[in-house]
C-alpha cells in the first residue's frame, strides 16, 4: 500500500467511524434501513439504470459531433472510452476524467490536447443543458410547490454560471490568441514555464471550440445534451421511486426531483475515491430529509441508490470493455500525465 492510498484509508475510516458515531447519537434505526433496503422496486432500478447507460450512448454521439467528421471515426469507437472514463471516476475520483480524453485521443490518432479541449466543450453543453432544463422545470412548477424558493435560486445560479462560461467560451473562441498574447506577457515576469504552458493551453482550448464549425453542430450539440439530462433527471425520479415504501419518495415529480439532482451535481465536484461514495449519500440523504421531510433511514437508502444508479452502475461494463480493449481501469494516471506532459 502506497502513502497515497494509506492516507485514502485512514480518511475514509475516519469518516465512517464518524457516521457511525453521529448515526447513533441520532438513534439511527439500521433495522429500518435495511427494511427499506429490502422493499427497493427492482424495475424502478433497472429503468433508472438503463435511462444511464442510454446517457453513455448519448455522450459518444455528441463527442463525434465536437470532433467532426474524420475517415475512419466511428461512434461505435468513442463509446468504450465512455464506459471505462466513467467507471475510472465512480473508482478514483474526479481527477480520473481526463481518462476519457486521453483514451479517445489513443483511439483515433489525435493530440490529446484538443481532445482535453472538447472534453472542455463537453462541460460547458453540460451544464448549459442542466441549467435549461432547470429553469424550464422551474416555469411550470407551482407556486404552492414547497421550497419554491430553494428551486428558483439553484435555477438561476445554475443559468448565471452558465452564461458565464459560455462567454468566456466565445471570447476564447473568437479572440484566443490576443488572450494567450495577454497571458504570456503578464506571466513572463512571474514565471518563465508558466509564460509558455499557460498560452499554449489557451491555443489548444481555442482549437477544441472550433469543432462547432457551424450552426447544425451548435444544435446537434445541444439538443443530445437537453435529450442527455433529461434521462439523468429521470434516472433520479426512477431513484426516489424504487423506494414505495416512503410516500415522500414514491410521489416526488420531475420538479422536485431538481434538488436531489442539483446536490449531487455539487457533491461531485471534488469527488474523491471510495470516499466520495459516502459524502454524496451524505448530501443526498440531508437534502432529501431537510426539503422533503423523508425519515433519516429513506433518505439514506435513497441517497445510496441514487449513488449507485447515476455513478456506480457503469462499473462492470467499464471494467469489461477495458478488459476487452487491453486497457486498465487505472488508465486515469497516465491519463493525468499525459495531459499535463502536452
Amino acid at each position: 500500500m502506497t502513502r497515497r492510498h494509506a492516507i485514502f484509508a485512514a480518511l475514509a475510516f475516519a469518516l465512517l467511524a464518524l457516521g457511525l458515531f453521529a448515526a447513533r447519537r441520532l438513534a439511527f434505526d439500521w433495522h429500518a434501513l435495511g427494511a427499506e433496503l429490502r422493499s427497493v422496486s427492482v424495475l424502478h432500478l433497472a429503468l433508472g439504470c438503463v435511462c444511464i447507460y442510454a446517457g453513455f450512448f448519448v455522450r459518444a454521439l455528441r463527442w463525434s459531433v465536437l470532433m467532426g467528421p474524420a475517415p475512419g471515426r466511428s461512434v461505435q469507437s468513442l463509446i468504450a472510452p465512455q464506459f471505462i472514463g466513467f467507471s475510472a471516476v465512480a473508482l478514483f475520483g474526479r481527477l480520473a476524467d481526463l481518462t476519457r480524453p486521453y483514451l479517445i485521443a489513443r483511439r483515433t490518432a489525435t493530440p490529446i490536447a484538443a481532445q482535453v479541449a472538447i472534453y472542455s466543450v463537453e462541460r460547458i453543453f453540460d451544464l448549459a443543458a442542466a441549467a435549461i432544463i432547470f429553469s424550464t422545470t422551474l416555469l411550470f412548477a407551482p407556486r404552492d410547490l414547497p421550497h419554491h424558493s430553494t428551486y428558483a435560486h439553484a435555477g438561476a445560479v445554475s443559468l448565471a454560471g452558465t452564461t458565464l462560461l459560455a462567454a468566456f467560451a466565445l471570447l476564447l473562441r473568437f479572440a484566443g490568441k490576443p488572450i494567450a498574447g495577454l497571458a504570456r506577457r503578464a506571466l513572463t515576469p512571474l514565471s518563465a514555464a508558466l509564460a509558455e504552458t499557460v498560452p499554449e493551453r489557451i491555443l489548444d482550448f481555442q482549437q477544441g471550440l472550433t469543432t462547432l464549425r457551424s450552426v447544425s453542430a451548435f444544435a446537434g450539440s445541444l439538443a443530445l445534451s437537453l435529450l442527455l439530462w433529461l434521462g439523468i433527471a429521470e434516472a433520479y425520479v426512477q431513484s426516489a421511486h424504487a423506494l414505495p415504501a416512503t410516500p415522500q419518495l414514491a410521489g416526488i415529480t420531475f420538479t422536485q426531483a431538481m434538488l436531489p439532482m442539483a446536490t449531487s451535481m455539487g457533491g461531485s465536484l471534488l469527488q474523491l475515491p471510495i470516499l466520495g461514495w459516502f459524502t454524496q449519500i451524505g448530501l443526498l440523504a440531508a437534502a432529501l430529509h431537510e426539503v422533503f421531510a423523508v425519515p433519516a433511514e429513506a433518505a439514506t437508502a435513497c441517497g445510496a441508490i441514487i449513488l449507485f444508479i447515476t455513478t456506480l452502475c457503469i462499473v462492470p461494463a467499464g471494467a469489461l470493455a477495458a478488459k476487452l480493449s487491453g486497457t486498465s481501469l487505472r488508465v486515469s494516471e497516465a491519463a493525468v500525465t499525459a495531459a499535463v506532459a502536452e
